[in-house]
């Protein structure tokens, strides 16, 4: 169970017409997320990770996954919803430069956190930063290979694409460590009543 399927599950009948609105409002988050940095150290932290993450462990694996799928569509076709669009491009050229690898990573993290959450790892503090941290490696098995691949194997790769997140990735995690199981905790205690 996800939290989507917990609160949906009291408040809606599920069906095809409430996950396309699900799938099209979370994309909508992840675009809006694409625009938000948050100032630190050493890179401005981009809120989309996070996002990705999130969606995996609120939605679901399939969901989740569905959202950053639409939200990659829109993206392929030219609706600026990346970080740097329209500025730094549009639709496939830009998902072809060298973040085209971290945008694919998006898909997975969301997949990865909802297969934690359906496992019932976002409900406690613990196994929800966990969940969250695997989540956010995970972005790097599709980021780092496209990357090199971009700007040559002969750059340092490494500290260019991961080094500088890694720090941000784990204060995204303890975040969604606490967000998570407090939402957990919100469902019971409004059960309980």
């Amino acid at each position: 169970m996800t939290l989507f399927t917990a609160i949906a599950g009291r408040r809606a009948p599920a069906g095809l017409a409430l996950d396309a609105l699900t799938v099209a409002a979370a994309s909508l988050l992840l675009t809006l997320s694409a625009k938000v940095t948050v100032p630190f150290f050493p890179v401005p932290l981009s809120m989309q990770t996070f996002v990705a993450i999130g969606l995996g462990l609120a939605l679901g694996p399939v969901r989740g996954g569905a959202a950053v799928l639409f939200y990659l569509a829109q993206g392929a076709v030219g609706l600026p919803v990346f970080a740097g669009t329209p500025q730094q491009g549009l639709g496939l050229a830009y998902m072809v430069g060298p973040t085209g690898g971290y945008l694919a990573g998006f898909f997975v993290q969301a997949v990865v956190a909802g297969l934690f959450a359906q496992r019932g790892w976002d409900r406690q503090p613990l196994t929800a930063m966990v969940a969250a941290l695997v989540a956010a490696a995970t972005i790097y098995l599709t980021g780092l290979p496209w990357l090199g691949t971009v700007i040559g194997f002969d750059k340092p790769v490494i500290a260019y694409g991961l080094t500088p997140f890694v720090l941000g990735d784990v204060v995204k995690a303890m975040l969604a460590a606490l967000i998570f199981p407090m939402a957990w905790k919100a469902i019971a205690d409004k059960a309980d009543r």
